[in-house]
């Protein structure tokens, strides 16, 4: 067998060479020999083969220690720094029976707050344990105690100091009003107060009083509410406790149509029928008012634009006024005939236009795809 054909598995054999010859697929250990090649075919570089230093081999990992790729970084390394969450928030709401106790604790409540009414005084270290600041678990709870739990309320300023051990952020608010504005609303509820007893109201009211003597001292915040509507008092809670986030008013711009009815839930209603419908244009039939050619179809109308852009500027000085009327949602409906191109079009120039000017908006469409 010649050095040719050991080189060169893919070369055609020599002729007259024997059948003992070694199969092309079989690599073939040693030099080769120097024989001739055939003329115009280039000799063929040698194939060195250098074996790795000792020194260039991977080091032995320990899986307990390293648990990252060679030459990735690691991801703690290269991701920023978690702030610490912040502390849990609690707020107790006590004070005069009357005064607005259950007013105080709706207006929590409308701003996300978990609020739990009339709870005994023992159960706040428990109820403040349950508490955290991760995921979506409750971190801003409410308690409203007041002399309604009787004999517990005895020990409450002993267990409102084990709560304020615990780490949790503790505000107390504290509520109250002249004698004759809560005698009034009794009255007016056709209610007795809670230690009445045989008595008469001014009775019941004045042993509250004594009983709270000692802890509307230790308030955070003592709200008079002698001159205040149930909104005043809405209105001073928010003031007092409300996030900036809490206080923003959330806007919804919801396309429809009114082949399939009014949304019920709508604050404003614009009808956008005015406006040449695209579902007439066979290219634009089977597209909906997010698609671009829509929107570029609708708003190139005569005065469709201008009809949009100045209705967003008539909503824009007046939105923010809801939130002051304690009023902190509003749902805009743009309604065409059904729901799929001039509204959805409009609706979602709306929302691009309310976002530029710094409201929080949510865009949806009620009746796309219904067709």
């Amino acid at each position: 067998m010649d050095a040719q054909d050991r080189t060169d598995p893919g070369r055609p054999p020599a002729p007259g060479a024997g059948s003992g010859r070694i199969p092309p697929s079989v690599p073939v250990v040693g030099p080769a020999s120097a024989a001739p090649l055939p003329p115009g075919v280039p000799p063929r570089k040698p194939v060195r083969h250098v074996a790795e230093s000792p020194a260039a081999a991977p080091a032995p990992r320990d899986p307990a220690k390293d648990t990252v790729p060679r030459g990735i970084s690691a991801i703690d390394e290269a991701a920023a720094p978690v702030p610490p969450a912040k502390r849990p928030e609690m707020i107790i709401v006590t004070g005069m029976s009357g005064a607005g106790r259950s007013r105080a604790a709706n207006a929590l409540e409308d701003l996300d707050w978990y609020v739990v009414d009339n709870l005994p005084p023992q159960l706040l270290p428990a109820l403040a344990g349950m508490m955290t600041t991760v995921g979506a678990g409750v971190h801003r709870l409410a308690a409203v105690v007041d002399v309604r739990s009787r004999e517990f309320f005895a020990s409450f300023m002993k267990y409102l100091g084990q709560l304020r051990d615990t780490g949790v952020d503790v505000r107390l608010i504290f509520l109250d009003a002249s004698d004759a504005v809560l005698i009034r609303r009794f009255e007016s509820s056709r209610r007795p107060h809670p230690l009445q007893g045989t008595g008469s109201i001014l009775d019941g009211i004045e042993h509250e009083r004594t009983l709270l003597a000692g802890l509307k001292g230790t308030a955070d915040e003592v709200i008079n509410t002698t001159d205040y509507s149930v909104h005043d008092l809405a209105r001073r809670i928010r003031e007092l406790v409300a996030h900036e986030s809490d206080l923003g008013l959330r806007v919804t711009v919801m396309s429809f149509g009114f082949k399939y009815g009014l949304p019920m839930d709508a604050d404003h209603v614009l009808d956008v029928r005015f406006i040449p419908n695209p579902y007439w244009v066979s290219e634009l039939r089977h597209l909906t008012g997010r698609d671009a050619p829509v929107a570029d179809y609708v708003f190139q109308q005569d005065g469709a634009a201008a009809f949009v852009d100045g209705y967003v500027n008539l909503l824009i000085p007046a939105l923010p006024r809801y939130v002051d009327e304690l009023k902190p949602s509003v749902t805009i409906a743009v309604g065409c005939t059904g729901g799929k191109h001039r509204s959805v079009a409009t609706a979602e120039r709306i929302g691009a236009s309310l976002r530029a000017a710094g409201f929080k908006v949510a865009v949806q469409h009620r009746d796309l795809g219904r067709e």
